[in-house]
C-alpha cells in the first residue's frame, strides 16, 4: 500500500512539474534545482553566482526551507527577485509549490531561475519540480562517500558541485574514492571542485553555467 501512495503522489507531481516546464519553456526561461545537505553551501553558491552574472543575467530564486527566510535576506543585496517557501516541517519541495510561487515574479524579466531546495539528499531528489536540470551539491566534511550512499541524487544530476575544497588538507575526504563511486553512478558527469569561500574554482562554475543557459 506505501508503494501504491508513493507512486501516486510521484504521479500528481510529475503532472505538475510538466506543467511548470512548459510554463516557463514559453517564457524562455531556465529554472535549476540545487539539492544538498543542509550547511553544504548552496545559499553562498548563489551568491557567488549573483556576484559574477548580475545583472547581466537576470536571475530569480526560489527560497525552500523549513522556517525562516534568513537564505533569502543574504540574497536581497544583489536586487533579484526572491520568494520563500517555508514548508514548516516538509523535507522537500514539490512541482505543486513551485506552480503556486510562480506567479509572484514577473517572468518577462527573468533569465535564469534558480531553486535552493530544502537541505536533504534523499527526497528532493525524487520529486521533479520542472526544472531543466538538476545540481548536486556536496561540501568536503560530509565525507567521500555521499555518492555511494545517495545514489538518486548524484546520477539524476547534471552537475556535481564539491565545494569546500579548501578544507581538504585538513579532512579525511578521499577524492579517488569519491570520484570512483561517483562514475559508477554517473560515469559522464562533470565535477566542479571549488571554495565558495576562497572563491578558487567559481570561474569554472560560472564558464559552465554559462554555456548551459544560452
Amino acid at each position: 500500500m506505501e508503494i501504491k501512495v508513493m507512486r501516486n503522489i510521484l504521479d500528481r507531481n510529475q503532472h505538475k512539474a510538466d506543467e511548470v516546464r512548459e510554463l516557463l519553456k514559453q517564457k524562455n526561461i531556465i529554472m535549476i534545482n540545487i539539492i544538498s545537505s543542509p550547511g553544504s553551501g548552496k545559499t553562498t553558491l548563489l551568491e557567488r553566482t549573483c556576484e559574477k552574472l548580475c545583472p547581466k543575467i537576470r536571475i530569480g530564486v526560489i527560497e525552500g526551507d523549513i522556517t525562516t527566510d534568513r537564505d533569502a535576506q543574504r540574497l536581497r543585496i544583489f536586487g533579484i527577485p526572491i520568494v520563500v517557501i517555508n514548508t514548516e516541517g516538509g523535507c522537500h519541495l514539490d512541482s505543486h509549490s513551485i506552480f503556486k510561487v510562480i506567479p509572484e515574479f514577473d517572468l518577462e524579466k527573468i533569465d535564469l531561475l534558480f531553486v535552493e531546495n530544502v537541505g536533504n539528499l534523499i527526497c528532493p531528489s525524487q520529486f521533479d519540480l520542472g526544472e531543466n536540470f538538476k545540481i548536486a551539491l556536496l561540501s568536503t566534511p560530509e565525507g567521500d562517500d555521499k555518492p555511494g550512499k545517495y545514489p538518486l541524487l548524484f546520477r539524476e544530476a547534471k552537475a556535481v558541485i564539491l565545494n569546500k575544497i579548501d578544507l581538504i588538507p585538513y579532512l579525511s575526504f578521499n577524492y579517488m574514492k569519491f570520484e570512483s563511486d561517483l562514475r559508477k553512478i554517473n560515469p559522464s558527469v562533470p565535477i566542479i571542485q571549488l571554495s565558495c569561500t576562497t572563491k578558487e574554482g567559481i570561474d569554472s562554475w560560472i564558464k559552465w553555467l554559462s554555456n548551459h543557459i544560452v
